[in-house]
């Protein structure tokens, strides 16, 4: 029987609903400056009549935005859901020619962009129908325009379950970014379950703090924020500040972060957190990639029980595992080491192999998922959507396997193993080793060509204080590590490179490598 109705909320209502149960409010704090509840709606509503009236944008429209994160990004991302467009938020850090190929590629309609971004209007001039700046000048920038249309009516545009909300693009690990469809009714349904399994008992006496871009994984965090009248706190500044966010956790009785491991890492080591009260956090959520052992103990140690970790991939807006406060602990004996967590709430996962049978409890395999929370696919790329899924399975390109009580552990991404004399080698078990080391803060290994082998590992090391010499360090390995799985080198670095959201990525550190001439290209 087909449904009687696919219609579903469109999710600038959620907005709409904490302005109206709690008008006086404040809703978003940015620096110096707080908007209520109400002042939001209001501002987002005229910014979405002047979409509609000034630049003719309706139901389908894609919105490309390049901005840091800002008060006029958050609105408007509900501007446009109210008119039944598609938010398209870039990677601010990313080139100018990288965010006109997303013009192109998502068939952009319209362009909001922070006014410093000068190369990126250029870049994207021709390809947009109209540019709308952040904190410019003229009539063609923001708030003059919300100014103008000040009072404007705008009824939320008629949305159907599968109507495209956001397109979030891939952060691009591997060839160019692909832009997962994200839909009102899949996203209803990710906000719904991130406040069931992630932050139980959220409600408007909390504060929430965002450390990462509003373009990803911090966006759809904010998204369950308005959704249940919770406050949200923008540091000022643009740069990643520890001081600043300890601050503002102790000043604004933050209840929950989102993050992922690195960011969780620079804050726990960084000495202001003895400086500030931070005792109202119940919820310090990583994702991203699982946190190493030595730093989840040292976070568990500062903060106490309140770390969260989830795994899901951008197609799946993060609704894959959970790891709860309850099952996380700085003692050996009382955790399940490794594993990020069970699936989430109406979301079933597997372990599959190449042939797409559920593998056995502790076998190796490939982590596939289906339920309400997977995306609709990805924007004009029938190849990419071909390869993504297999009998209505989602792949998520991920390795790991399953216990028999069903929690997950990863292994590490498909495109991340090698193989090094006939055997399978998967970096994470080394990085895991490698990070008990006193004298090593940070670690990266990868597979590089070996003539002998056919691949062999290189271990990337950042040192806590004085670096040890590379041999010392591969004889204190070697008693930790069956000698296959040794890498043949190990480099020191001053740091990581590390992508916009805070994550090291291989394809950064392997591009950094043969730009070091550590390897050979190829």
């Amino acid at each position: 029987m087909k449904p009687v109705s696919t219609r579903v909320m469109n999710l600038s209502h959620f907005l709409t609903e904490s302005a109206r149960r709690h008008p006086d409010d404040i809703g978003l704090v940015w620096g110096k400056a707080h908007w209520s509840w109400a002042g939001l709606e209001a501002r987002a509503t005229a910014f979405a009549a002047a979409l509609r009236d000034r630049y003719g944008a309706g139901k389908g429209d894609r919105i490309l935005v390049q901005s840091a994160n800002c008060n006029q990004m958050f609105e408007a991302a509900y501007a446009c859901w109210k008119l039944g467009c598609v938010w398209v938020p870039a990677n601010y850090r990313q080139t100018p020619e990288e965010v006109a190929w997303l013009a192109r590629s998502s068939g952009a309609k319209g362009l909001l962009v922070g006014a410093g971004f000068a190369g990126h209007i250029a870049a994207c001039a021709d390809l947009v129908d109209f540019t709308v700046t952040i904190g410019g000048d003229g009539p063609d920038d923001y708030d003059a325009l919300v100014t103008d249309h000040e009072g404007a009516q705008v009824t939320p545009v008629p949305v159907d379950r599968d109507d495209p909300a956001w397109f979030f693009y891939t952060s691009g690990t591997t060839g160019m970014p692909k832009a997962a469809v994200l839909t009102h009714g899949q996203m209803a349904f990710v906000i719904t379950n991130h406040l069931c399994d992630l932050m139980p008992a959220t409600g408007p006496w909390d504060a929430s703090i965002v450390v990462a871009p509003l373009s990803h994984g911090a966006g759809i965090h904010q998204l369950a924020q308005v959704a249940h009248g919770v406050k949200t706190i923008l540091p000022a500044g643009v740069r990643f500040d520890p001081e600043d966010i300890w601050r503002l956790v102790a000043k604004w009785r933050v209840t929950n972060i989102f993050t992922v491991p690195t960011i969780v890492k620079l804050l726990v080591e960084h000495e202001s957190v003895h400086a500030y009260d931070h005792s109202s956090l119940r919820y310090v959520i990583y994702a991203g990639a699982p946190m190493y052992r030595a730093d989840q103990v040292r976070a568990l140690d500062v903060l106490g029980p309140v770390l969260v970790q989830y795994f899901g991939l951008g197609e799946v807006t993060g609704n894959i595992t959970v790891l709860p406060p309850l099952h996380h602990s700085a003692d050996d004996a009382l955790m399940r080491l490794g594993t990020c967590g069970f699936a989430r709430t109406g979301m079933q996962v597997q372990v599959q192999d190449k042939l797409g049978r559920e593998c056995a409890a502790d076998e190796t395999g490939e982590v596939a998922v289906i339920g309400p929370a997977v995306f609709a696919g990805y924007h004009d790329n029938p190849q990419a959507n071909a390869s993504s899924f297999r009998d209505g399975w989602f792949l998520t390109g991920d390795l790991g396997h399953m216990d028999d009580e069903g929690f997950l552990y990863l292994t590490g991404r498909a495109s991340d193993m090698y193989i090094s004399g006939g055997s399978n080698i998967y970096p994470r078990e080394i990085e895991e080793k490698i990070l008990l080391h006193p004298n090593i803060s940070e670690t990266a290994v990868l597979g590089v060509p070996d003539p002998t082998w056919g691949e062999v590992g290189i271990a990337v090391c950042v040192a806590r204080g004085q670096a040890p010499a590379s041999d010392a360090v591969l004889d204190w390995l070697d008693t930790r590590l069956p000698r296959y799985k040794m890498p043949k080198k190990v480099v020191f670095w001053d740091e990581m490179p590390k992508s916009a959201y805070g994550k090291i990525t291989k394809k950064m550190i392997r591009a950094e490598l043969l730009a070091r001439g550590e390897i050979a290209d190829g």
